[in-house]
């Protein structure tokens, strides 16, 4: 599924005295299956245009194009929730957003509530708690006796099972610790490969944008103001500083390297793996060069 802002501009609070403009006549195409990074110092509007992606806000100013829906500033909308089917948003600790008596409860409360029967909510989420990489143990237990990561996996679950063409992950490891950061950007990935999902990752994490994603977009008070690959994106220092970001660190390890070696790699590296690899390639290089 395709989503498409154009010329998108929002304020909240309009027409009060406690009226805040926090996007200005921004325009981002993501096509569909394209893994996206949003990437921007806090305060940037990341947080206001991830809540355009499915109609939870409404433009002021602009067009919002989700699909085949069009969302026009200053025109009542009918019915968005088949969109909030199709777009699911994973916000920052999920696991506050778990209620139910169960995890199977919990799982199941999404598709019921958008007319799925009760045998196919029940089988989606038996297939979803193993797919997150928990047992089916858990189902019968209370969320609330599960550890914090286990939380997250299910709330990743209940997310998961109205079967969204479109996923938003609002920095979605905040709080856990750097293995169960990896873990769970590995599953989103793993996610956006198998089942084709258009997959935009709001994030302040350069490494997490660098390695996952194929698109960037930089936010900066309000406005999007550079995109581009990560490579394209991460090739300027001095154009990340002016918005107030670093290179992930990878590319500043890559920048040492180079210097210790007196020669440039061939391509800048988005990864620890792809780093090895040139270094490697380098080192082959200078000894067939002897």
């Amino acid at each position: 599924m395709d989503i498409k802002l154009q010329q998108v501009s929002f304020a909240y609070s309009i027409g009060t005295p406690f009226e805040k403009p926090a996007l200005f006549d921004v325009d981002l195409e993501i096509p569909s299956g394209t893994y996206q990074a949003v990437i921007g110092h806090t305060g940037s509007g990341k947080s206001t245009i991830l809540q355009h992606f499915n109609g939870l806000l409404k433009p002021s100013k602009g067009e919002v194009h989700i699909g085949e829906r069009v969302i026009v500033a200053g025109k009542k909308q009918k019915d968005l929730k088949p969109i909030r089917q199709k777009v699911g948003i994973v916000f920052q600790f999920p696991e506050h957003q778990l209620f139910e008596e169960t995890v199977l409860k919990d799982i199941m409360f999404g598709p019921l509530n958008f007319g799925v029967s009760e045998e196919e909510a029940e089988s989606r989420a038996r297939e979803l708690i193993r797919l997150v990489g928990l047992s089916d143990s858990v189902l019968e237990k209370s969320p609330f006796d599960l550890s914090g990561g286990q939380m997250r996996r299910v709330a990743i679950a209940g997310v998961l099972a109205l079967q969204p063409e479109v996923i938003v992950l609002d920095e979605p490891t905040a709080g856990l610790d750097p293995r169960g950061q990896r873990e769970i950007m590995d599953l989103f990935y793993k996610l956006h490969k198998e089942r084709g999902l258009t997959t935009i990752l709001v994030t302040h994490s350069m490494e997490d944008a660098a390695r996952y994603a194929d698109k960037l977009a930089i936010m900066h008070e309000g406005q999007s103001v550079l995109t581009g690959t990560p490579r394209e994106v991460f090739a300027d220092s001095t154009i990340l500083e002016k918005y107030r970001l670093e290179l992930p660190r990878i590319i500043k390890f890559q920048q040492k390297v180079e210097n210790l070696i007196g020669k440039k790699l061939p391509k800048i590296c988005l990864t620890e793996e792809e780093l090895a690899l040139e270094i490697a390639h380098a080192i082959n290089r200078e000894r067939d060069e002897q």
